[in-house]
């Protein structure tokens, strides 16, 4: 069996699971509303040590492709520092998000394509960078060669060393009772691009994770954040919100400021990237 094949084997059992205990329609579009907008961030905001470490492979006079981007966060601050910035992504709640987050900035050389990367065509760019998009992509083979064949100079792609799905694992199986299906992540990535005759460089940028910079100060915080970590739909609410209130000792220590979730692993940000010519 190939590391592509494994890839694809570990996202259909995700899917399974999804739609026999969520009723989750893989059609649907899942990033709108709150949940779009915890992936907007000020563009003119210093530079994050990861995302400056990021920067450093762009020139001035550099377009980006950011496929997946999203709201904005990593394209619309790297728009600052090179020729153009173009984001690739399906998502229409996390395009208004960035068609807002770009006009209150008043940057003018960032725009978007609403599309799925594998079915968008004409976009090329010096520098082709994806974030956290890997883990749910089940022709991972055809998606890395798009990447590349995009790709003028350089494809970067970023990762966290334990997957943002997998990292809610514990609190997964608590509240509905069997062990997450668990998605695909660097390691089996890696073991694809080796296959695919592409040897990368692999980078452990510094900083933890961004959302956990800000930890809940209050029961009712944490619980709330418990809730939207645990991926809890609308209808399985109330049972989760007990579950978890019974549980809270087991799940949160306290620092006498913050409660900090206990079933969450340590995580840092990965830098896959290679060039693709001169």
């Amino acid at each position: 069996m190939t590391a592509a094949e494994q890839f694809a084997i570990l996202l259909d059992a995700v899917a399974q699971q999804q739609a026999r205990l969520h009723g989750i329609d893989p059609t649907a579009d899942p990033w709108t509303g709150r949940l779009a907008r915890l992936f907007r961030f000020d563009p003119h905001r210093p530079l994050e040590h990861n995302l400056e470490m990021i920067a450093g492979y762009l020139r001035p006079d550099d377009v980006l492709v950011d496929v997946g981007g999203g709201a904005g966060r990593v394209s619309l601050p790297l728009a600052l520092r090179c020729r153009e910035a173009i984001v690739v992504d399906p998502s229409p709640g996390m395009g208004a998000e960035f068609d807002a987050c770009r006009s209150e900035a008043r940057i003018t050389n960032a725009h978007r394509i609403q599309s799925n990367w594998m079915e968008v065509s004409d976009v090329e760019g010096d520098v082709v960078f994806s974030a956290d998009v890997a883990y749910f992509v089940r022709d991972i083979v055809s998606f890395v060669e798009k990447l590349q064949a995009a790709a003028r100079r350089r494809v970067m792609i970023t990762l966290w060393s334990v997957s943002p799905p997998n990292s809610e694992a514990v609190l997964y199986e608590l509240l509905y009772g069997e062990p997450m299906a668990p998605v695909p992540g660097f390691r089996q990535l890696m073991a694809v691009l080796w296959d695919m005759g592409i040897l990368p460089d692999l980078l452990a940028l510094p900083d933890t994770p961004w959302w956990e910079t800000s930890l809940p100060s209050t029961k009712d915080e944490a619980v709330r954040d418990a809730l939207e970590s645990g991926w809890v739909m609308e209808k399985d609410m109330g049972a989760a919100r007990e579950t978890i209130s019974r549980n809270f000792d087991l799940l949160f220590d306290f620092d006498r400021v913050s409660y900090r979730p206990r079933w969450r692993q340590t995580s840092r940000e990965l830098l896959i990237t290679w060039a693709t010519g001169d």
